[in-house]
């Protein structure tokens, strides 16, 4: 994984949890996610709306 090792992860971790705190590390971790997800779909093309339904298209 990138060339990392048991022992650079650890430190990265450890740095990590005294940047952010124990506490804060979960919703940064989350935040971190879903901007990754968001990244991906707009790479993609992908909207954030969902496409119409074919009685969505024909209402129209």
């Amino acid at each position: 994984m990138f060339g990392l090792g048991t022992t650079e992860l650890i430190i990265i971790m450890v740095i990590l949890i005294m940047f952010f705190g124990l506490g804060k590390l979960p919703k940064v971790a989350k935040e971190l996610g879903a901007g990754v997800r968001s990244f991906q779909k707009s790479l993609k093309g992908e909207e954030d709306e969902p496409e119409k339904t074919d009685k969505q298209k024909l209402e129209e």
